[in-house]
């Protein structure tokens, strides 16, 4: 990921959670919020309620390639953070990457 870097600590999850716009699909929610730096800072999320950690990793990884192959396309500057929901599990790679556009440009972050 060339233009950003990542989201770790609890207090900003939870500040996008609380004042950030947010938009949903079927296999994820997205919040973002803008940030005011020249990178996006992102993170994932994935609750243990979808499976054991073999699980979750695997949805947490298809869910970063879909975020770096978009990358190129998004506004700089953003705080995002995606929730990956159960349907992640069984989603196509294609109709992930689709939904997370389709989420992106719901939010006005693609140029």
């Amino acid at each position: 990921m060339r233009f950003s870097v990542s989201l770790k600590r609890n207090h900003e999850f939870r500040r996008l959670y609380s004042k950030g716009k947010s938009a949903a699909s079927g296999s994820m929610v997205l919040y973002c919020r803008r940030s005011g730096s020249e990178r996006n800072r992102v993170g994932f999320t994935v609750s243990t309620k979808l499976g054991g950690a073999v699980t979750r990793n695997r949805i947490r990884r298809r869910l970063r390639e879909t975020y770096r192959l978009s990358e190129d396309e998004l506004r700089r500057g953003y705080d995002i953070v995606v929730v990956a929901r159960s349907a992640a599990l069984d989603t196509p790679f294609e109709a992930l990457r689709a939904e997370f556009r389709g989420i992106c440009g719901k939010l006005g972050l693609l140029l």
